[in-house]
């Protein structure tokens, strides 16, 4: 079934204009298919990745990855990972299963398929190819301020006060 709409804007664009910083992964190639391991029926792993060149002064990091492409008004949420400690730089493959250790005073926010983990790609069969942002907000507070029953939504919404930088990678996956 293919759902007959137009492509969604890059959803970072239509923000407010903030400095940029590098993210790298060594599982995910910026604009390239995501490997099964980061596929939900497939492995449902988050990626690994590193950032380095966040602007001074960043306190602490929010780590999302949003698909601007779902059949929905507001796109889908598959990770939000808040409060990790400004002296973390990476995170390995796996770090967003559901009850995994993080560092310092970091959690999990529920995503958009109602768990407080990273949910793999799952668009619908046969639909058109769905872009999967990785992103890490540098963040101007040690906390963001929410609790891991905050909505994606309530989590951008802070972010959208408190980004000192922000760092993207993407990658795509048609099911």
């Amino acid at each position: 079934m293919i759902l007959d709409r137009p492509v969604s804007p890059n959803p970072y664009d239509l923000l407010p204009a903030v400095p940029s910083f590098t993210v790298t992964s060594t599982d995910v190639t910026d604009g390239q298919p995501l490997a099964d391991a980061h596929v939900a029926a497939a492995g449902n792993t988050s990626p690994q990745l590193s950032w380095s060149g966040a602007p001074e002064g960043t306190k602490s990091y929010t780590v999302t990855c949003f698909d601007p492409d779902a059949p929905t008004p507001s796109g889908f949420w598959h990770w939000v990972l808040v409060d990790l400690p400004a002296d973390v730089t990476s995170l390995d493959a796996g770090a967003g299963a559901e009850g995994a250790s993080l560092p310092g005073a970091a959690f999990m926010c529920r995503n958009d398929g109602g768990s407080k983990a990273f949910m793999g790609a799952a668009p619908p069969e046969g639909d058109q190819v769905h872009r999967y942002f990785f992103v890490v907000h540098a963040v101007t507070e040690e906390s963001l301020g929410v609790d891991s029953d905050a909505s994606p939504a309530v989590v951008s919404f802070n972010l959208a006060f408190k980004t000192a930088a922000r760092a993207i990678l993407h990658g795509t996956y048609e099911h």
